[in-house]
């Protein structure tokens, strides 16, 4: 039992270790980068949040929200263009959402 309890909690670091660094890759990949700064924590203008040590959860309703149109305020306008284009294909899926969130909940 020890040792199942075990493989299993180094399976899960693993794991969680992976998806940061998808999410890290995500980050950049789909252009956060250059609004958000490169760490989430310098953004281009003072209007633009800063991301890093954010609330997972939240930060990832937020980008649902702004992707599906529900969220289409301030700045959003710019941010669902970068999620979804003009013929309405999404750019950025539920996955890559909750990896860049997950990323961004971990940076101080």
């Amino acid at each position: 039992m020890t040792t199942r309890l075990f493989l299993s909690a180094v399976v899960a670091t693993l794991v969680s270790g992976a998806a940061l660094a998808d999410g890290a890759s995500l980050y950049a990949e789909k252009t956060c980068i250059a609004c958000h700064g490169k760490e989430g924590k310098k953004p281009l203008t003072p209007t633009y949040p800063k991301l890093a040590g954010q609330n997972a959860a939240y930060m990832e309703q937020q980008m649902l929200d702004i992707r599906s149109g529900a969220r289409a305020n301030g700045s959003s306008a710019a941010m669902k263009g970068v999620m979804v284009n003009p013929e309405g294909d999404q750019l950025v899926s539920d996955a890559d959402i909750k990896a860049i969130a997950q990323y961004l909940s971990k940076l101080k």
